[in-house]
């Protein structure tokens, strides 16, 4: 590893750290004064935190992280919110894979890396408050650094006024840093969130950057950050709004059908679910992202 960045890739991963804090906190609020409207009465859902660890072949230290979940609360269903700081070697597909993208000379000569993120997706206990998604990384080895991330709204039963408050709060967070940013990263989330076998997007979109290197480090994480923190004022006050509805069965089923497209997407497409799986972190934190219940028709 270069001298270089050691400093940037502390920096990144205690910031990775201190957003998922003040996520984990909010969530926790919002299931404590949760007092009014559907499951009122239920105990309020706290996160169980466990320690995850990478495995390497050779049984040496590989990094791991944290994996915070919280199961059936007044307001979430179940919600994960991970952060990990993993490295070591990439194997020959995970190689491929970082070469076919990045055209990365001398891969196979020096196949280290390091990478450091969080990653949350909340599944909701009322099909009013949508489901989200919301990731930041920054990954490093000898020969490139980048970021990438984003976060995308995933309601089943749609409100046009909650998809412009979550459009609109990221727009705002991310036009300090060029007014080409939220057009540019909003149309890369609808392609990335599209789902080919079934012609539509899993959600109502949001922003997505991958691979994201401008040569300025400084730039690029103060990007990242911004993205991180459009999070909680875009998501929290539709979830407050939301959660205080009445469903009937057509709503809770109409949920599960939604969280069907989410799972095959995850499964099929996702490149961090890939890229975990193929790396050797834990799977029970990759695969966090799963719906507790989903359904097909």
């Amino acid at each position: 590893m270069t001298t270089d960045f050691e400093t940037e890739k502390a920096t990144a991963a205690a910031w990775f750290r201190q957003l998922r804090d003040e996520i984990v906190s909010a969530f926790e609020t919002l299931e404590t004064n949760h007092d009014t409207g559907p499951l009122a009465d239920a105990q309020p859902g706290r996160f169980e935190v466990t320690e995850t660890r990478r495995s390497s072949d050779d049984g040496s230290d590989a990094g791991g992280g944290l994996m915070s979940v919280m199961r059936g609360g007044r307001v979430f269903e179940k919600v994960g919110v991970n952060i990990s700081t993993v490295f070591g070697t990439l194997g020959e597909r995970a190689q491929a894979a970082m070469m076919a993208r990045k055209g990365l000379p001398g891969m196979k000569d020096d196949p280290r890396f390091w990478a450091s993120g969080i990653s949350l997706v909340a599944h909701m206990q009322n099909p009013h408050v949508p489901a989200v998604h919301m990731n930041t990384r920054m990954f490093w080895t000898p020969h490139a650094w980048w970021f990438g991330g984003g976060s995308d709204l995933n309601p089943c039963l749609e409100y046009a006024e909650d998809t412009d408050h979550f459009h609109a709060t990221q727009k705002a967070f991310l036009d300090p840093h060029g007014s080409d940013h939220y057009p540019h990263l909003k149309a890369w989330a609808d392609e990335y969130f599209y789902i080919p076998h079934r012609g539509r997007a899993r959600g109502v979109g949001g922003i997505f950057m991958d691979d994201h290197c401008t040569g300025d480090w400084q730039a690029d994480f103060a990007l990242t950050q911004d993205i991180g923190r459009a999070f909680l004022p875009a998501y929290v006050p539709l979830v407050e709004k939301r959660r205080v509805q009445n469903w009937g069965d057509a709503d809770k089923d109409a949920q599960l059908v939604h969280r069907g497209l989410y799972a095959e997407y995850n499964l099929v497409y996702d490149r961090g679910t890939k890229f975990g799986l193929e790396t050797g972190h834990d799977a029970n934190a990759v695969l966090m992202s799963l719906p507790p219940m989903a359904k097909w028709a």
